[in-house]
């Protein structure tokens, strides 16, 4: 039999859980990002203090189960990166460069979000660009089994 102690518990750690990843759109001008990392992850707090510096306010959420992260918030595995974030209802998947992050989220497109797979040398948080720093930011489409878009290129 299950007290009364135990099923308060469990419905409230149920609601959190659920709640934890799904963040309400902010008013227009608030610019809070959530970022799921490792807890020994350098090119990941990186990426985090290059928003910070940029003026987003980042809460740093560390744990050991990314995976689990990625799947509640739908991030296809051939677009997994080292971290993942949300902004504004939109999901960041990787080392995202800032012009991509604003120009989502004043063009409001209809994503998931934005996705740099893997973790490109000379992207933001993995070490200073280059004339030869090349990869592509891929728009996450909203539904399960879509086909991603390319959003923007970078040095190319």
């Amino acid at each position: 039999m299950i007290s009364k102690g135990n099923l308060l518990a469990g419905v409230f750690t149920a609601v959190l859980g659920a709640s934890a990843l799904t963040l309400p759109a902010h008013a227009e001008g608030e610019k809070d990002v959530t970022l799921y990392k490792s807890p020994s992850c350098g090119c990941c707090t990186a990426w985090g203090d290059a928003l910070d510096k940029a003026g987003f306010n980042v809460i740093v959420k560390k744990t050991d189960d990314l995976y689990r992260v990625k799947q509640q918030v739908g991030v296809p595995e051939n677009l997994e990166a080292c971290h993942t974030a949300i902004v504004d209802g939109y999901v960041l998947e990787g080392h995202v460069p800032l012009d991509a992050v604003n120009r989502m989220l004043t063009e409001r497109p209809d994503i998931k979000g934005l996705s740099v797979p893997g973790m490109p040398m000379g992207s933001l948080g993995m070490g200073e660009p280059d004339e030869d720093t090349q990869y592509t930011v891929f728009a996450l489409p909203k539904v399960v089994g879509g086909k991603p878009a390319v959003y923007q290129k970078v040095g190319n």
